[in-house]
């Protein structure tokens, strides 16, 4: 955690709400895709697990011990808040693609790029949701292995394991 953040993070402690915006907004787009990719599917979905995850963070930003970063404690409390959801809809949902950068592909036309991102949301569907959190992790948001396994509070050796067999899952779609 920087000396900027830390500031932030004691004075949003002591209830200064503008520092608690400031932190949110450093890591907002973060959430939302991670809220969006992983446990929604559907943008309304994705919004309420993204408020959730705002109210709860405000509530407890007092019980931030900082022994991680800020983006990594309320990350872990999206991906919570994604836990719940799921198991409150004891089914899995497809996870939508949409807003998935495919820009890397070389001359990709928008016809493949369609056709690639369906087929990439009709892979991610099949996983289990701890490889499909692997994976959002990542894959598309750019976590490192050793900040997405503190998002996750598992091992980096067993994020490592967990993302090898979620990517070999996904190859096997394809």
């Amino acid at each position: 955690m920087d000396k900027s953040e830390a500031e932030l993070v004691e004075k949003a402690k002591a209830g200064d709400i503008p520092s608690f915006e400031a932190l949110v907004k450093r890591n907002q787009e973060k959430l939302y895709g991670l809220a969006f990719h992983v446990c929604a599917g559907l943008r309304s979905e994705a919004e309420d697990v993204y408020q959730d995850t705002l109210i709860s963070a405000f509530k407890n930003i007092k019980n931030f011990k900082g022994s991680s970063g800020f983006g990594t404690w309320v990350y872990r409390i999206a991906a919570n808040n994604c836990w719940m959801k799921f198991r409150k809809k004891k089914s899995e949902k497809l996870v939508s693609m949409e807003g998935l950068r495919l820009e890397d592909i070389p001359q990709a036309d928008e016809t493949a790029k369609k056709e690639l991102s369906e087929s990439v949301a009709r892979a991610l569907e099949k996983l289990p949701v701890d490889f499909r959190l692997a994976i959002t992790l990542a894959d598309i948001e750019g976590l490192s292995m050793a900040e997405a396994a503190r998002v996750l509070k598992i091992s980096v050796p067993a994020f490592k394991t967990r993302l090898f067999r979620a990517r070999a899952a996904l190859k096997k779609d394809f």
